[in-house]
């Protein structure tokens, strides 16, 4: 498997979660609806859920040589 496969499609979910989660939070504060409190606290729950996927980007791009784990090649398989 490639190295950092699959970190661009984390990268992508959080940014866009973060994105909607601002823009639900703004809506909540500045839009004149009578069920705000349901944009001020959904926005943030997003933004909570994104930092998951800030986690599993940041996971993804960490490198470890063999040299590192101290395994040998025949360890791995």
């Amino acid at each position: 498997m490639e190295d950092g496969k699959y970190t661009i499609v984390f990268l992508a979910i959080a940014v866009i979660l973060d994105i909607a989660g601002l823009i639900l939070f703004f809506v909540g504060i500045f839009a004149p609806l009578s069920f705000w409190d349901f944009f001020v606290l959904s926005g943030p729950l997003l933004i909570f859920l994104s930092t998951f996927f800030w986690i599993f980007w940041y996971m993804g791009n960490i490198k470890v040589s063999d040299e590192e784990l101290n395994l040998t090649k025949h360890d791995i398989l």
